[in-house]
């Protein structure tokens, strides 16, 4: 008999434990271990498993114990394979002396260079050695995570690493590559075209666009489409409700639309909703006559309404309106009239109004807080704006377009963006949207010293977020990739689990593992 140490996938095995066997005259094997110690195990006797508390769990045949570790390694090699070919970034694997072992298509795609060229051969053949940043971790034990690495002249990536470590020694390293090629290549462009633009406009003193929208910028299409929606609805007096998040240029909007509009000419006034208190709000909207209340002015105070008269009036934040005034507006834009705060008189609407809002205005009127009716009366024609992070593709252009305001504005210098910080920027969610990152791009251009933005002067949050590993988004997209073939499985065979498993080719023991795997 011989003892092996550890845990291996033998649940189908269930053989009674032999009495007074001397376990401590029984050779141990590590289960990590095995695979290169069967050749001292005899094929004529019989293998005593045990358990992490040193106990005796099974006595298994030497032949069935191989054909299950084959067979376990069989599963997993198909795993392996299969994650290499799904993950969407280059994958290396090497082993402790810095051969390849693995090489998967994303790769031979970025570097051009072929699976069988280059497994079995020393990685630093093909890449500089001070460019392969696995060599390092191989030798220092220690990964990296969204490290900016050019192994080629045209190659950019953000790389991460781990060293492939059993006990304390490391056998191995993997690495996972993000091309940023393109991002870093758009990049330089834009650097390169800023001392252009600068001199250009260094001649202009204004801009003169006949285009009203010439202020908001950007070429993605979930942006142009808003802006022909918008461009449509101008040349109308139709109420107009824009919509998206905290910082995504509504106001930016309805100033385009008062401008492309035939009240042109007139005054475009805006209100903040969410800032006005409520007390204040009506005779801020509507004005008052002359001793309406204590305090007043003599000779009373045009409203907002009056400011605007022929114009536009932008009501942001309507969400913030409190009920009592939505009733009172409501009024004024179903009787096309107006009284002043302690007035008489009705006085005439003569306004476009474009109201905006970051709520979910539809879930406010099932909850009770904003009328129905109001909505349907402001929402005529609804124009969402997207959010930064929907259009990721802008982002560079805005981000030298507000350098170049900064630079100018401080008396500075235009920096440039390293590729690692530019990266980082299209990969941070900014919740604040253009807002956050104008603010992001003046502080940058306060903090910065030298011609160079660098990832030493990003705000604490940008940089957290840019420490988040890569292998993590690759694990949870395999594992939503093995998940879905499950669920359609089930769904098809209407919770049958004999015909699930059938249908997807696989055992009834092993559709149960994968079931409660993934919790299904």
């Amino acid at each position: 008999m011989f003892l092996l140490k550890g845990n291996i996938p033998l649940r189908s095995l269930s053989v009674p434990v032999q009495e007074g066997m001397p376990i401590d005259e029984m050779k141990r094997y590590p289960v990590h271990a095995l695979l290169s110690q069967l050749d001292e195990l005899p094929p004529n006797r019989d293998i005593i498993l045990v358990n992490e508390n040193e106990n005796p769990d099974r006595i298994v045949p030497y032949t069935r114990l191989v054909e299950v570790i084959f067979q376990e390694w069989m599963k997993l090699n198909n795993v392996y394979q299969t994650l290499l070919d799904a993950v969407d970034d280059a994958i290396t694997i090497v082993d402790g002396r810095g051969k390849v072992v693995a090489w998967n298509p994303k790769a031979e795609e970025l570097y051009e260079t072929s699976a069988d060229s280059i497994v079995g051969a020393q990685i630093t053949d093909f890449f500089q050695k001070e460019s392969v940043v696995l060599m390092s971790t191989l030798k220092e034990g220690k990964g990296v995570f969204r490290q900016y690495n050019q192994p080629k002249q045209d190659v950019h990536v953000l790389i991460n690493t781990l060293p492939v470590i059993i006990g304390d020694q490391v056998i191995g390293g993997i690495s996972v590559e993000r091309d940023i090629t393109e991002i870093v290549r758009l990049n330089d462009e834009l650097s390169t075209t800023t001392a252009y633009i600068q001199d250009l406009e260094s001649k202009i003193e204004t801009i003169d666009s006949d285009d009203p929208f010439y202020k908001i910028k950007g070429r993605s299409h979930t942006l142009h489409d808003s802006i022909m929606l918008a461009k449509k609805v101008a040349q109308t007096d139709a109420t107009v409700m824009l919509t998206g998040e905290s910082g995504v240029g509504k106001e930016l909007f309805a100033q385009a639309i008062h401008k492309a509009s035939t009240r042109s000419h007139e005054p475009f006034i805006a209100i903040n909703c969410g800032a006005i208190p409520a007390a204040l709000f009506e005779s801020e909207l509507f004005g008052y006559d002359k001793g309406a209340f204590t305090g007043a002015v003599k000779e009373g105070k045009l409203g907002k309404m009056d400011t605007a008269k022929g114009g536009t009036l932008f009501l942001d934040e309507i969400g913030e309106l409190p009920l009592e005034l939505q009733v009172k507006f409501l009024r004024v834009l179903q009787e096309k009239q107006y009284y002043r705060v302690g007035g008489t008189r009705p006085i005439p609407v003569d306004v476009r109004i474009i109201s905006a809002t970051n709520r979910d205005l539809e879930n406010l009127v099932e909850t009770g807080l904003f009328r129905e009716d109001l909505y349907y009366r402001l929402n005529v024609v609804s124009i969402p704006l997207p959010p930064l992070r929907e259009r990721i593709e802008d982002l560079p252009e805005l981000i030298q377009l507000f350098l170049q305001e900064f630079a100018s504005k401080y008396k500075k210098p235009v920096p440039n963006i390293v590729p690692e910080v530019m990266v980082i920027f299209m990969q941070f969610p900014w919740n604040g949207n253009i807002r956050q990152l104008k603010n992001t791009m003046e502080r940058l251009v306060i903090l910065t010293d030298g011609n160079e933005i660098t990832t030493a002067q990003l705000p604490h949050e940008l940089v957290k977020q840019a420490h988040q590993p890569l292998f993590r988004e690759a694990a949870s997209v395999t594992l939503e990739d093995e998940r879905s073939p499950l669920l359609q499985a089930l769904q098809k065979t209407y919770g049958n689990k004999s015909a699930a498993a059938k249908l997807l080719g696989i055992s009834r023991v092993t559709l149960y593992n994968k079931m409660k795997k993934y919790r299904l």
